[in-house]
């Protein structure tokens, strides 16, 4: 190895003593170096669109931690105005909705990543909890965190503090189409400590991973998704994922029931133009658990629709976005069985709708939401309002921030 880094020295200085004397001999400039690459915006944290990431990020040498580490962000804050306010909850509200900066390493084959900083959960249909009491109920201030080891482009493992392989919407506001996550959402683990595989063969990628589920600590969930490129404007995703063992955990952000359950997806996404399309279907089962007061078991279908147009570069709405969002869940059982509280009661049904218009410039953006919720079949105490009796909430939304 010194040997041929000597001697690619002195070929180096051997073409420019010859570029040198060229030059003197007809006064003409030797041709400029050729520029650097710009890098490459890091893909982690995940976007669905339409908000896209800094292209230009900031990048460090940190010596034996990367010789290019990106160091990005997002600080942004929210707007919320709500009726039928459930307790504890309130009808407006200013709050940060994301702090937070990422430390990524992608080259080489040892790999990292961070993700540190305070931030909130909007939630559909859902009381809201602030950014000052959200990473200490849910995932911490260092919310994800992994090592990678990548041998080659086509094989990697992972393990840490991992973002859910499961569902269509990722865990953190800035990511979504949406400010708030939705119906769907409710029923999948968001953060989960573990192991994960990944491998990709031709135009299918899979990934495999040994997990807690939803942040629970006990290390009984098996996960896995297998998604098909079918061409450059369509995927195709099946995902599976499921407790191996009936645990008892119960902390905010590790539902007991749901900690429980199995949970199936099917999520097809086009992307051609201005448009991005997404159908996804959901299935859920949460299996009898006599040891907690559960008799029998309960399942949810859920299906959800995602569809984003971009305004052209060109039109004069250049920036703008409008994302919409439509659901629809039910659940299985009833009071009278025993059947398991999946939703607002057991057996009850809901649909959504969400509207975001949306505009961005360079790394700055703004957006509006309204939404609404409507649910059915429901059970008193499990709605809406203060006595859990309104079966609907509308909800106006704004956000605005940086993502550097």
């Amino acid at each position: 190895m010194t040997y041929r880094i000597t001697s690619l020295l002195a070929a180096a200085a051997a073409a420019s003593l010859l570029a040198g004397a060229a030059w003197a001999d007809d006064q003409t400039a030797p041709p400029a170096a050729p520029a650097a690459a710009a890098p490459t915006p890091p893909s982690t944290p995940a976007m669905s669109g339409p908000l896209a990431v800094n292209p230009n990020p900031l990048t460090l040498d940190l010596g034996p931690l990367g010789k290019m580490v990106y160091i990005t962000g997002a600080v942004t804050g929210l707007g919320l105005w709500q009726n039928n306010v459930s307790p504890g909850d309130h009808g407006a509200l200013v709050d940060l909705s994301n702090a937070q900066i990422f430390i990524n390493k992608t080259d080489g084959v040892f790999q990292y990543f961070l993700q540190v900083g305070a931030y909130s959960l909007p939630d559909l249909g859902s009381p809201y909890l602030s950014a000052s009491k959200t990473p200490k109920a849910t995932y911490g201030l260092l919310s994800q965190g992994f090592l990678k080891i990548a041998p080659n482009a086509n094989f990697s493992i992972e393990a840490g503090a991992l973002p859910t392989l499961i569902g269509a919407e990722y865990t953190f506001s800035f990511e979504n189409m949406n400010i708030e996550r939705g119906l769907l959402w409710n029923q999948e683990p968001a953060v989960s400590r573990g192991v994960q595989v990944n491998y990709t063969v031709g135009p299918v990628a899979f990934a495999l991973s040994w997990n807690d589920g939803f942040y629970s600590k006990h290390y009984s969930w098996l996960s896995g998704s297998a998604t098909w490129t079918i061409n450059k404007t369509n995927t195709l995703a099946f995902v599976g994922a499921g407790n191996t063992e009936h645990t008892t955990v119960a902390t905010t952000a590790t539902p007991q029931l749901l900690n429980n359950e199995q949970i199936y997806n099917i999520i097809y996404t086009h992307t051609e133009g201005p448009w991005i399309i997404s159908p996804y279907l959901q299935y859920t089962r949460v299996p009898s658990l006599p040891a907690l007061g559960v008799p029998v078991a309960a399942s949810t279908w859920g299906a959800a629709l995602f569809v984003n147009y971009t305004f052209d570069a060109k039109s004069k709405l250049s920036g703008f976005s409008l994302p919409v969002r439509v659901e629809y869940i039910s659940s299985t059982g009833n009071a009278i069985n025993g059947a398991p509280n999946l939703m607002y009661g057991p057996g009850s049904k809901a649909w959504s709708i969400t509207v975001t218009p949306t505009y961005q410039y360079k790394i700055y953006f703004v957006r509006a939401e309204f939404s609404y919720v409507d649910a059915s079949s429901t059970t008193p105490g499990s709605a809406f309002g203060p006595l859990g009796v309104a079966t609907s909430q509308t909800r106006g939304l704004i956000e605005t921030g940086v993502l550097f």
